[in-house]
């Protein structure tokens, strides 16, 4: 019997990284590609601002295409259900049966995407959901998973926490009031090794920037975006 084939909602970030891990171990569906927003206006990772050829060699690493979703900046609930319309055309028209979520206990956001797939021949997955997530905190890092804060709403966390590593380290200075995977909205972040990835991603931290309300950390591929072989040294990552 065929696997369910698989659309995963790809953000660049730990938790989005994680749930491949999971669907993988458990392997139950078949990830076809993995999909990501793209902001319009910066050519970045809407929400996290990660460049996109680190983007795309997250996918090289995965061993997964790339399906991006251009959206306008700033962008309207409007602007932005129209873009997913069109992926889910193209999604049903290639034969495509599910959608994963990286989504862990925020019941309004789980509610609007079933909603809004509703009828559309796609099925919503929530294989993380659920989750205690100080406990999916640390298992990530202990599995291996690395990654760094490329956003921190500076409403609910200091602004240096930009750039950070995600360790334990990093949770443990967390104030109790943020959640540990920045579930709320706390912080994003990018993704660049685990067990989820052929190899890891190297990366320099560049400028640390206050921007719409945000602060950002903006991270440089080590390797030349022009190149056709992407060239990756040994070191996880640089600053």
């Amino acid at each position: 019997m065929a696997k369910p084939k698989t659309l995963v909602s790809w953000s660049s970030g730990k938790d989005s990284a994680w749930m491949i891990h999971v669907l993988r171990q458990r392997g139950d569906v078949e990830i076809g590609a993995v999909l990501t927003t793209i902001n319009e206006a910066f050519g970045r990772v809407a929400m996290h601002a990660v460049r996109t050829e680190l983007l795309e060699a997250q996918a090289e690493a995965l061993e997964l295409p790339l399906w991006t979703a251009p959206i306008p900046f700033p962008c309207s609930n409007d602007a932005y259900e129209r873009a997913m319309a069109r992926v889910v055309e193209r999604a049903v028209a290639e034969g495509f049966t599910h959608v994963a979520f990286g989504d862990l206990f925020l019941e309004d956001v789980r509610r609007y995407r079933e909603e809004r797939l509703a009828g559309t021949g796609l099925t919503p997955l929530f294989p993380l959901f659920g989750a205690e997530t100080r406990t999916l905190a640390r298992e990530m890092i202990v599995a291996g998973l690395g990654a760094i804060l490329t956003c921190v709403d500076p409403n609910a966390l200091d602004p240096s926490f930009a750039g950070r590593e995600f360790d334990a380290r990093l949770l443990d200075d967390l104030p109790p009031s943020v959640d540990p995977c920045g579930e709320r909205g706390e912080f994003h972040s990018f993704a660049y090794r685990g067990p989820m990835f052929r190899t890891p991603i190297t990366v320099t931290l560049g400028e640390i920037v206050d921007r719409d309300g945000f602060t950002f950390a903006d991270l440089k591929p080590t390797w030349d975006p022009s190149s056709t072989t992407l060239q990756r040294p040994d070191v996880p990552m640089t600053r």
